[in-house]
């Protein structure tokens, strides 16, 4: 344990979240570690931030170790010191439970859980990414940091993230703690348009691994197929790398006309863009959860997305949405959402009147459960271990 202070049973907990990334920088991590963090402090907990993504010292009335360490391109962390730093706050905040969130790169989620689970620190590491690609790699650190038998509690978004994680250690059990969501935030009243136009919109970082360009390449072909009396429109709102090649591409085709790129929005500003929209998509393969489809689905929006990632855990084929194998298949799912409006408008009301069930209510109270489970087993000796 970080400190002497008697174990909370029941009580209000105290808690490190550990991150490397963090708002002010925008994205599905970010802003789920901030929305926890929120919850978390409105449900009784104390909470502390440990990050090293340069910002304020307090955000939205949460704490934030903001850790001056030197970093790589994107932001990583690489000096050895930065993981132990990790462990010094948690320890010297006296945290009852430490909770690390991290992706495919994430050192200080990774190494900075092993160094926390060492110290004997209860540790949640929970993975928001896919490890399918990087499987091998996760095989190596294995070999070398035996993250297989820490004395720590795993836990993933989704099934579809925990499977990779189960394949490589079998027999290590790995908890399923969803993305949170405020489903009254996301409800929207739909706008009444004049148009038949059925607008399609996505919200994603324009970044390659979220496939922005193969959805410009999709629409294309959605728009080559549909009627000449049916019309469609694209809303891409997000921003990244791949911006200057969609533009590119744009310019090269007759679709500038029929697409928009809005760059970043802040919340309310995409609440307002799913009142106005009959569609939503995610072109992504590697999606563990999908936090964007989550609020277009309780915006009431039919989701259109891949039936190997996280989405299909609160999108249904024919119910939620609609669900495609290939990028193909989606092009004819979209094709059949475009030219079908009853499909639409079943889908969509089914959605707007059936709340999702990962409520940050429920989210909470799962986490918590997590934590104490952690720290039960915090005094235990390491998995399959006598180091």
């Amino acid at each position: 344990m970080a400190s002497d202070k008697p174990q909370p049973e029941g009580g209000a907990l105290k808690i490190g979240l550990v991150s490397d990334c963090y708002v002010p920088r925008l994205g599905g991590i970010e802003m789920q570690v901030h929305d926890l963090a929120r919850h978390l402090q409105a449900a009784g907990h104390e909470v502390v931030v440990i990050t090293p993504t340069p910002g304020p010292d307090v955000v939205d009335g949460v704490r934030v170790h903001r850790m001056d360490v030197p970093l790589a391109p994107f932001d990583i962390p690489y000096a050895p010191s930065t993981f132990a730093l990790v462990s010094d706050l948690l320890e010297a905040e006296h945290v009852d439970v430490a909770h690390f969130h991290g992706g495919i790169v994430s050192p200080v989620a990774f190494v900075g859980g092993y160094d926390a689970q060492k110290r004997h620190i209860p540790t949640v590491i929970t993975t928001h990414c896919l490890w399918s690609y990087a499987t091998p790699a996760f095989r190596a650190l294995d070999r070398t940091l035996h993250w297989s038998r820490w004395n720590a509690v795993f836990s993933a978004v989704s099934d579809v993230a925990a499977e990779p994680i189960r394949k490589i250690a079998p027999g290590r059990d790995v908890v399923i703690i969803p993305n949170g969501i405020e489903n009254d935030t996301w409800t929207v009243e739909p706008v009444e348009r004049d148009d038949d136009e059925v607008v399609i919109v996505s919200v994603m970082r324009l970044a390659p691994r979220k496939r922005p360009l193969h959805l410009l390449k999709m629409f294309h072909e959605v728009v080559d197929r549909i009627p000449r009396s049916a019309s469609a429109r694209l809303v891409i709102i997000g921003e990244g790398p791949e911006q200057s090649s969609m533009e590119k591409y744009l310019s090269a085709t007759h679709l500038a006309d029929k697409v928009e790129l809005t760059g970043r929005l802040e919340r309310a500003d995409i609440r307002e863009r799913f009142a106005r929209a009959d569609v939503f998509v995610a072109p992504a393969n590697l999606e563990s959860f999908g936090i964007a489809a989550l609020e277009a689905r309780c915006a009431g929006l039919p989701v259109v997305a891949k039936s190997r990632t996280g989405v299909r855990e609160f999108v249904r084929h024919e119910q939620e949405g609609l669900l495609a194998r290939s990028d193909k298949d989606m092009v004819d799912q979209l094709v059949r959402l475009v030219t079908d409006p009853a499909l639409r408008r079943r889908i969509a009301e089914h959605n707007r009147t059936t709340p999702s069930a990962v409520d940050w209510t429920e989210v909470v109270a799962h986490n918590v459960e997590v934590y104490r489970k952690a720290i039960a087993q915090a005094g235990t000796p390491q998995m399959g271990s006598t180091r």
